[in-house]
């Protein structure tokens, strides 16, 4: 799907307002690094940016999207735009050696070649020094976008000869906006949108009826668990477990969970803007009522810890929410 600057204004304007004046002043800088969470934006920008080098009928910087160059470029067929992505866990010398050796030639068809380095972080020190000598001696019309979501990862070297553009994270109204375009509905768009920051993830999501269920069994848990250990207990058994296998999944489901706390925080607070639940807002007043602000932070916390060793150790998922059920309980949250 072709991505237009009028989209990435939206999302990221500083960084589009930046490099729009310096299309238009024609000051394209050698090298560029793209660095940001994932989804913001910044393969598309890269792409985008491509595009407006090497358009054949550019409406001032904007490229046209339909043009030979264009169409090519998004199917990655221009040949000279190159993209490099890591070889299996890593970027390999070898590849910044072929990819030298390629600028080394004549650009085909301009004078002009550019080069997009997904997930520089992952270059290994081998690769990261023959990608710095190359940045220390570029050839004339070469063009290098680096995109990176560990900036801190980078030589200080690589860094300091490129223009560094950071992408904020997307704002979830906003995102939720998109997705509310797409025909998701309200409800699962605003849950999307705070699950991922990126558009092709949510969209999924959104689209997805196993996140659909998902939400509803969690709010079910929830309920579960206002009435006794033994019930939410069975629940847990008969649909929790059976939905949520993948640890992927389970860390999903738990993230769901924590958002009702912070749901009913929020309400506590007076910050009904920032409610996520926002079909359930009856429930979550009730809610809301039962429990103090401390009992909800202690809830989090163990959902939280539930995270963290559901991520660190092989621990039976039965054994951890089943533990998790407990603590809540424990915690006397629920009057």
């Amino acid at each position: 799907m072709a991505i237009f600057w009028e989209q990435l204004e939206r999302y990221q304007p500083v960084v589009v307002k930046m490099l729009t004046k310096s299309l238009e002043k024609g000051r394209i800088s050698h090298a560029y690094l793209f660095e940001g969470q994932r989804g913001t934006g910044k393969k598309a920008m890269s792409l985008l940016l491509a595009k407006s080098l090497f358009c054949l009928h550019r409406s001032g910087i904007k490229p046209c999207n339909e043009c030979r160059n264009c169409r090519r470029i998004d199917s990655g067929n221009h040949p000279d735009v190159h993209v490099i992505e890591p070889d299996g866990q890593s970027i390999k010398k070898e590849q910044i050696e072929m990819l030298q050796q390629e600028f080394a030639k004549m650009a085909v068809e301009s004078d002009r070649k550019l080069y997009i380095i997904e997930h520089a972080d992952k270059m290994t020190t081998n690769a990261a020094n023959s990608l710095l000598k190359f940045l220390e001696e570029p050839r004339p019309g070469t063009v290098a976008i680096l995109l990176t979501e560990q900036y801190h990862r980078l030589l200080e070297t690589i860094i300091s000869r490129c223009q560094v553009f950071s992408f904020k994270p997307i704002p979830p109204a906003l995102l939720a906006n998109y997705l509310a375009e797409q025909q998701i509905p309200p409800h699962i768009a605003l849950l999307a949108a705070h699950v991922t920051n990126s558009h092709e993830e949510a969209l999924e999501l959104g689209r997805d009826d196993w996140f659909a269920q998902a939400r509803k069994i969690v709010l079910q848990l929830y309920e579960m668990l206002k009435k006794n250990d033994l019930q939410a207990l069975f629940f847990i058994h008969d649909q929790w477990i059976p939905h949520f296998q993948e640890k992927q999944q389970i860390d999903l489901g738990l993230d769901l969970l924590l958002y009702i706390y912070k749901d009913m925080l929020h309400i506590q607070l007076g910050q009904q803007d920032k409610i996520i639940y926002r079909d359930k807002i009856d429930d979550l007043q009730q809610w809301a009522l039962s429990c103090s602000q401390r009992q909800i932070v202690k809830s989090m916390e163990m959902i939280l810890q539930a995270k963290a060793r559901l991520n660190t150790t092989n621990m039976s998922v039965q054994l951890l929410m089943e533990q998790l059920i407990l603590d809540l309980k424990e915690g006397k949250v629920f009057v």
